[in-house]
């Protein structure tokens, strides 16, 4: 069972948060400041940090730098009222994953949480291998017949997430939201582009395909 920590000093929404959580088939643990947290991750070893930022002795800052120091992959999510830039970009600089501005619908906390572990399982596998394909997510090779096909990082990226979810649709806007955050110039079309480059660099590959769902996105189909 995936087990997050909840970081939170307002007492009616650290309980809202858990239920919700407990209820969503997660182990849960709560404390209610940044000092508590440190200490009972000493013995709580959590999957992901569910964190506010304004709070007592320990602010979510430190919080996440003292993490940060120790663990540089367990995805870090901040749930705060401070939802200027500054705070914000701080907030990526010491390496959080996400960033929930209060107040927030509990139901896209939830998807938000689901998106971020995805992403986390998906980083802590190192290659896959399917057919004569390859691909090494710490040398960011990927090789047909053993032959290394030249992949941008984006390419790279979206077809490491294809392959590990195989049968599972993607929608254009969930890999937009993943993988061009920032950019507010990509619509679906974009997508559409990426992945005829896919299909066209991976046409040799004998042990899947990228299909079309019509009307939805795309997934990675084993042969």
């Amino acid at each position: 069972m995936i087990k997050i920590l909840v970081v939170e000093d307002d007492t009616d929404l650290n309980r809202f948060v858990c239920y919700s959580l407990r209820n969503s088939g997660y182990e849960v643990a709560t404390c209610f400041n940044g000092k508590e947290a440190l200490e009972k991750m000493e013995d709580f070893k959590c999957d992901l940090l569910l964190t506010d930022v304004m709070m007592p002795e320990v602010n979510g800052f430190e919080l996440a730098e003292s993490v940060r120091s120790v663990n540089k992959t367990m995805p870090i999510i901040f749930m705060t009222a401070k939802d200027d830039k500054p705070s914000k970009m701080l907030g990526y600089n010491i390496g959080i994953d996400e960033y929930v501005t209060k107040p927030f619908d509990i139901d896209i906390l939830l998807l938000t949480i689901k998106a971020i572990l995805r992403r986390a399982k998906i980083e802590s596998e190192k290659e896959i291998t399917i057919g004569n394909f390859y691909m090494n997510i710490e040398e960011r090779t990927a090789t047909v017949n053993g032959e290394e096909i030249a992949l941008t990082v984006r390419e790279f990226d979206i077809l490491f997430r294809l392959l590990s979810y195989p049968k599972k649709t993607f929608t254009r806007s969930t890999l937009m939201a993943d993988f061009w955050d920032y950019d507010s110039s990509a619509t679906s079309r974009t997508v559409d582009v990426y992945m005829a480059k896919l299909r066209e660099k991976t046409a040799d590959c004998d042990g899947f395909k990228i299909v079309t769902v019509h009307g939805l996105g795309y997934k990675a189909v084993l042969q």
